[in-house]
């Protein structure tokens, strides 16, 4: 059973991180920071987790102290923390997001918030197309991504990267223009259906809460057996597009292996080490099977 230490509850760790977004009491990132830890031999290092939403992060960044190294970010604060950063990597500059924020030198600056200054990164990236390739997506060309917000970019730099030539969004409405010019600034086709329209792809991901993808009975079927599909929602079990998928013949990639392997690069960032992988690995599939 995981325990939390209070928020801000300084001292008992000398080299802090943690996990911020809203909500965030389901987030699996404290098992796979601790048992990095662990693995890696780090008893000074601790990860908490703590509810912060867009209106409280300021405050809540410029409140920590010295001691900490490292943030995780989820929804809905991938945006703000990109703003907050002094200097972006150059996936996080380019998707609009940071899932990550590293301290930038030793925090000794002096005052309450160490020298108050921040590196924002994007390790989302690197876990979507480790991810899918973890699944066999291979020689893909076209994607669907279903939504267009700030995980839909990051998704979509990976998919670029990967040689996907033609993405479409699918989306309830209108898609983010942020979106649709980061994908054209990649060299990307951009074709934009609603939700349920589903067209031919090598690869699925999807962004969106489940309940908000419709026209299940449609996903076409699998072209291959590097035909694969992402759903980044993890935590409740098989989610009805996973479900739809396996049923089309196609492989799905758990969302949880996303997870994973952003972590591993998070821990990277955050303490100069390799991250284990297999460790991080087994305790999250040991919490799983504890969650039921």
């Amino acid at each position: 059973m995981l325990s939390d230490a209070p928020p801000d509850a300084g001292g008992t760790h000398p080299h802090r991180c943690a996990v911020w977004g809203h909500p965030v009491s389901h987030s699996l990132s404290p098992v796979l920071h601790r048992a990095a830890y662990a693995a890696l031999g780090l008893p000074g290092w601790g990860y908490e987790r703590r509810d912060v939403d867009v209106d409280g992060f300021d405050a809540a960044l410029a409140g920590l102290d010295a001691s900490w190294r490292g943030l995780s970010l989820t929804m809905p604060l991938k945006e703000v923390a990109l703003a907050a950063a002094e200097t972006v990597g150059g996936t996080a500059r380019a998707t609009g997001a940071a899932n990550t924020l590293v301290r930038i030198g030793d925090g000794s600056g002096g005052g309450s918030g160490g020298d108050g200054r921040w590196a924002a990164e994007n390790t989302d990236v690197v876990g979507i197309v480790r991810a899918l390739a973890d699944a066999g997506a291979r020689e893909v060309t076209d994607a669907v991504v279903v939504g267009s917000g700030a995980t839909a970019r990051s998704a979509v730099a990976a998919l670029a990267t990967m040689g996907v030539r033609r993405v479409t969004l699918m989306v309830r409405a209108q898609p983010r223009p942020e979106t649709v010019e980061q994908a054209r600034r990649s060299g990307l086709t951009v074709d934009v259906v609603t939700l349920g329209d589903w067209r031919r792809a090598d690869v699925v991901v999807s962004t969106v809460p489940p309940p908000a993808v419709g026209g299940l009975d449609r996903l076409p079927p699998a072209g291959g057996s590097g035909t694969v599909l992402l759903d980044v929602v993890y935590g409740g079990g098989r989610t009805p597009l996973e479900d739809a998928a396996a049923a089309a013949g196609w492989s799905v990639a758990p969302g949880v292996d996303m997870l994973l392997h952003q972590a591993t690069e998070q821990v990277r960032l955050m303490t100069g080490s390799e991250a284990p992988v297999e460790a991080m690995r087994e305790a999250l599939r040991a919490e799983l099977a504890r969650r039921g």
